[in-house]
């Protein structure tokens, strides 16, 4: 028997040296900052790289419409610009389909002017500028046929131009939003761990103990014996 139990404690030692030490609690932020570098270098370097070219329009009141008429009219027309019967106009010189011609135009309008603002986005620069004019000029034959109407004409101010330089992040950019994600996940991550630590270290601190049922002594038990003989 003794020879077990002194095995046991070397088993129980040697096993102890076997173990690796603990890695530093600063771990997570290099890790996931490294993790979030390569993510997004990966990202950069295999993804398409993509152009945007944007055409202007601008709404023009008549002699007898106010300028803040105009303005509103603006709003109006840039809320319509990506819609189905205005993307139909366009689908025929744009080259492309309706629905992808969807998802490759945008408008944006400004409070202050009565500027419409229309982008493409493509693979190719020359597609990207020719999807921003045909929606352009399509949004400006529809929205001049109600021109008496309204008393606001939409004229075209500047005319889209194919981009020479992509406008979707390179390899460089993209890993470093990257780097910059990991490491704010990694601190997060740093941030919850000691919450974690405090309730191993309390457990080890007092570890579970388990109850078992209480048993009469010994004197009590000889009492209820003779109890019952009696009865």
């Amino acid at each position: 028997m003794a020879d077990t139990a002194d095995q046991k404690k070397s088993d129980h030692r040697s096993e102890k040296k076997r173990r690796l030490p603990r890695p530093p609690a600063w771990w997570p932020l290099p890790a996931c900052a490294l993790l979030g570098l390569a993510a997004g270098g990966a990202y950069g370097v295999l993804k398409a790289p993509e152009y945007a070219a944007t055409s202007y329009v601008v709404a023009v009141p008549n002699e007898t419409t106010e300028p803040a008429t105009a303005l509103g009219f603006a709003q109006a027309y840039g809320r319509i610009a990506t819609s189905s019967s205005t993307l139909a106009y366009a689908q025929p010189r744009a080259g492309i389909d309706a629905r992808q011609l969807r998802t490759q135009v945008r408008a944006e309008t400004s409070p202050d002017s009565p500027m419409i603002a229309i982008t493409g986005t493509s693979t190719s620069a020359s597609e990207a500028a020719d999807i921003a004019n045909a929606v352009a000029d399509a949004l400006s034959l529809s929205s001049n046929q109600a021109a008496k109407n309204t008393g606001v004409q939409l004229l075209l101010f500047n005319q889209a131009v194919a981009p020479s330089d992509p406008a979707s992040p390179s390899a460089p950019v993209s890993g470093a939003v990257g780097l910059c994600a990991g490491g704010l996940l990694g601190g997060l991550w740093m941030l919850a761990r000691p919450a974690r630590r405090k309730e191993e270290k309390e457990e080890e601190s007092h570890p579970a103990v388990e109850e078992y049922p209480s048993l009469p002594a010994q004197g009590e038990h000889s009492e209820t014996k003779e109890k019952e003989s009696v009865r």
